[in-house]
């Protein structure tokens, strides 16, 4: 694992004046952890009528919501490190759920506080090793929804120090604790950097009691693809050579995926919402699809009104106080999620679905209301957005880029980024996602399903997919091999292996995945016959492991 691409941050520290509290604005990032644009009212199509979120949705009608806004690995930890530090997980060192940004590499708080600003982290952390903020309170981990426990400063070592919400609900205790930092230690002389970020509504989407009525008599408008996808649709990386892995690759709603679905594992935990006497062998694939997702969405869609509503007192504090117009509001959340689509549940794929964020900010002394972007921009670019706010040169080493201009109702640059980059590390970990790599630009996304670990092992079949996203935005037809595309699949394999190398994602983190990747990447007759053999015998190795589990209730 390679890191000294950090030390080059440091360098620039003596180099940043102070700047005067009032020539600033106060900086609130507002994240909750797997919130995806389909379920923010702005963003929504067959959710909008329910308008789950008019707190964040009268945010973006006073500021600008961004259409193309993506996380570079769709998983917690990661995007997280990105936003922490503007570089992409092969130079953050930051691959997948085990991994951490030690505290002298925490680059935004740092920078920010030797600037002058006040700053603090409250809420969903999920980096594992202490906060390197002036006042931190975050939750342990993955953290509890209920009976919620933070990690706080004080007398002992990290992470001894602990203070626990007896009886609250996660977003309730989060904003709570947010509104208490504002009124005991805001230091009204500086600006702030204040990091406030819900565990909400990561699954399994525990809601506060008070919301339980809250869509409990409505049908949850269904996604054309949630009982099947066209024959079009994907590669034999995600089918397998004829569809035999369609049950083993990526988490379902129903019953398609037999070692682990919302079918099964949503009734565990809320069998109330669910008809009296439900087993899912008793019903139709269909009808187990539709009865998870009902119970899926509206689990979902409470933890989110939840979320809406406990902004809507943190707004209402910061208004009373005088601090909601002279504050920089960024909303987001870690990353996109599934929400039935092509039967699918969590995160993780390079589909829109899960690769796109949602991303609303608000400064009304710069930002024009009412505006939507196209521009592609990426997590990466978070911190550099927030550093140019607050007067500070943007290290040389940061991948990210400001796009501060382009908030404020300008032209993207002529030089602005026509493509983003999106990796996923962890091969068929939780929820049996492949390996896999993308380039997406305005018009079309390449993906390509490498499939195999860290050490080139546990391979399942390699596959390319083409999307023309202007024809076809749900992503539905692979055009990879159609000869119409040819042209323009081969403009994009060349300029997605020179971003690899402009990027620094040049294979020498893993050396014997990078091998397993070159080995695919022209993907001739040699490459697909040998992906045919690797579906039959993943499928062969998988079938196996199930016989060997317990049966499923």
């Amino acid at each position: 694992m390679r890191l000294p691409i950090l030390a080059v941050f440091w360098a620039t520290l003596s180099l940043v004046p102070p700047i005067l509290a009032q020539e600033r604005p106060n900086i609130l990032f507002i994240m909750s952890d797997d919130h995806t644009a389909q379920a923010v009212g702005a963003y929504a199509t067959v959710l909008k009528a329910l308008n789950p979120t008019p707190t964040l949705d009268q945010l973006g009608a006073e500021g600008i919501v961004f259409d193309n806004a993506f996380c570079t690995n769709s998983i917690c930890t990661p995007s997280r490190a990105c936003i922490l530090t503007g570089l992409y997980n092969h130079h953050n060192g930051v691959f997948d759920l085990g991994g951490r940004v030690q505290p002298a590499n925490q680059t935004l708080p740092l920078l920010l506080r030797e600037s002058g600003y006040q700053t603090a982290m409250i809420g969903k952390w999920h980096l594992k090793v202490e906060p390197n903020f002036d006042y931190y309170k975050v939750l342990p981990g993955q953290g509890k929804y209920y009976d919620t426990e933070f990690r706080v400063q004080g007398d002992k070592p990290w992470p001894q120090n602990t203070v626990t919400h007896k009886g609250e609900h996660s977003s309730d205790a989060i904003t709570d604790s947010t509104l208490d930092w504002f009124k005991k230690k805001y230091d009204p002389s500086k600006p702030f950097f204040v990091c406030h970020q819900y565990k909400a509504p990561h699954d399994f989407f525990e809601n506060a009691p008070r919301y339980q009525s809250y869509l409990a008599d409505v049908e949850i408008p269904e996604p054309a693809t949630l009982y099947e996808v066209p024959a079009t649709w994907g590669s034999i990386a995600t089918r397998g050579h004829l569809d035999e892995l369609i049950p083993h690759i990526g988490t379902s709603i129903g019953k398609r995926n037999p070692r682990r679905s919302y079918a099964v594992d949503l009734y565990d935990r809320f069998p109330e919402e669910f008809p009296e006497g439900y087993q899912v062998d008793t019903y139709s694939e269909k009808e187990t699809t539709r009865l998870a997702y009902q119970a899926y969405l509206k689990k979902y869609l409470r933890c989110v009104k939840g979320v809406d509503d406990n902004l809507s007192r943190l707004f209402h504090y910061l208004k009373a106080h005088d601090l909601f117009d002279n504050t920089l509001i960024i909303y987001t959340g870690d990353q996109g999620f599934w929400l039935g689509e092509k039967d699918f549940q969590d995160k993780r794929w390079a589909y829109e679905e899960s690769q796109r964020m949602p991303l609303i900010i608000r400064h009304p002394a710069s930002i024009p209301a009412g505006q939507r972007s196209d521009t592609l921009v990426e997590n990466i670019d978070f911190p550099a957005l927030m550093l140019d706010y607050a007067g500070v040169p943007r290290p040389e080493a940061m991948q990210g880029r400001s796009f501060r201009t382009i908030c404020e109702g300008n032209e993207e640059p002529s030089d602005w980024k026509k493509a983003v980059y999106y990796r996923y590390w962890m091969h068929m970990a939780h929820h049996d996602n492949p390996g896999e790599m993308a380039y997406r630009t305005k018009t079309h996304k390449l993906i390509y399903f490498y499939g195999c670990d860290y050490e080139g092992e546990n391979q399942t079949p390699p596959g390319w997919e083409l999307y023309d996203l202007v024809k076809d935005p749900q992503e539905l037809h692979n055009v990879y091999d159609d000869p119409a595309y040819t042209e323009i699949r081969d403009a994009l394999k060349a300029a997605f292996a020179k971003m690899r190398q402009d990027i620094g994602d040049d294979g020498s983190h893993y050396p014997k995945c990078e091998a397993v990747v070159q080995e695919f990447w022209d993907y001739d007759d040699a490459d697909r016959a040998k992906a045919i053999a690797l579906s039959k015998a993943f499928r062969e190795r998988r079938e196996a492991a199930l016989q060997k589990r317990k049966p499923r209730s």
